[in-house]
């Protein structure tokens, strides 16, 4: 087994290295352990938009990433401990979350903190969420990987997964929001995710005799960075791969109410109808059709909104009302 330390805390990175080394170690076993700065991550089959409250994300410079694995969207930071099993498909059974988590439960139980699996996938303690775990196939190989909260901010991460359900309709997976803590009030107030990664590090190694430290080589962190790049920094990937959806809101403003509904399809506008009680010139038909085709996307609304006649359509609004619609 290869022990890997990622030396990043970008969480483009580190989701876009879980990738690469299934090629780069196609039939060694490896446990990756990372941590990444503010980020939320979205499972591979599920509405990004739906999962985030955009605009907090986006105040907040959150980094939002789409990974491979299914399951729900979860908030990452500094204090929370990210880990990564892989090993070759059909060493264990694909549907059985405890044999990667069991080395989690045993360093956590050895600090006598009363953490047990429930259900499926989570590792709780006194009834509460501290760990989701989710699961990938490909190239021959299983990824199993889980997060640890530590002392994450839970005040940013409800802020950042705080969503209006009525905004969107789809069939996209959506996350299950369980009661969660951290383990700090569990442990010793100086403990530290690299604590946590030593400790976690050791149990692996004791069950594991044979294990080995590899450091990625500059080789391996180009090829990282080109992944990043081409691929999880990307709008594409992590926006516009969603399931197709329709979205919906109404919005008052001084001219008058606002309503949108757009059909969406991989990221992009296919249908739009904008309804209300506003009173304006032009035909508001117009505005529909040079809709279609266009990102459901802040930047690319704001270019083309910024180059139209709005009062035309809706009276006298400004820009960021009309925004405020599609948002």
């Amino acid at each position: 087994m290869l022990l890997i330390d990622s030396p990043s805390q970008n969480a483009y990175f580190n989701i876009a290295s879980e990738e690469y080394l299934l090629h780069r170690f196609p039939t060694e076993d490896i446990f990756l352990l990372y941590v990444n700065a503010p980020s939320i991550i979205v499972g591979k089959f599920q509405n990004t938009l739906a999962e985030i409250n955009l605009d907090y994300v986006k105040e907040k410079e959150i980094k939002v990433v789409r990974r491979m694995s299914g399951g729900g969207t979860v908030y990452h930071d500094l204090g929370n401990l990210n880990f990564s099993f892989h090993t070759l498909l059909g060493q264990n059974d694909f549907g059985d979350f405890s044999f990667f988590t069991q080395p989690v439960l045993n360093m956590l139980n050895k600090l006598n903190v009363p953490a047990e699996l429930k259900g499926r996938n989570d590792l709780l303690v006194d009834g509460k969420k501290f760990s989701g775990n989710a699961k990938l196939a490909r190239h021959g190989k299983m990824i199993q990987h889980g997060t640890i909260l530590l002392n994450s901010e839970m005040e940013v991460l409800g802020e950042a997964l705080k969503v209006n359900p009525l905004k969107f309709i789809d069939k996209a997976i959506k996350s299950t929001r369980s009661r969660v803590t951290n383990l700090i009030s569990y442990l010793p107030e100086d403990t530290t995710t690299d604590h946590l990664k030593n400790l976690l590090t050791e149990e692996i190694i004791k069950n594991n005799p044979g294990a080995e430290r590899y450091e990625l080589t500059a080789e391996d962190l180009q090829n990282i960075q080109q992944l990043m790049a081409e691929k999880y920094e990307t709008w594409d990937w992590n926006f516009g791969f969603s399931p197709n959806y329709n979205f919906k809101k109404a919005i008052k403003v001084p001219a008058g109410f606002i309503e949108v509904h757009l059909e969406v399809v991989q990221g992009f506008i296919e249908k739009a109808k904008i309804f209300g009680d506003f009173f304006a010139s032009k035909p508001i038909e117009e505005l529909e059709e040079q809709l279609i085709g266009k990102k459901h996307e802040i930047s690319a609304l704001n270019e083309l909104l910024t180059s139209v006649d709005l009062t035309g359509y809706f009276g006298k609004v400004t820009l960021e009302e009309v925004l405020e619609g599609f948002n």
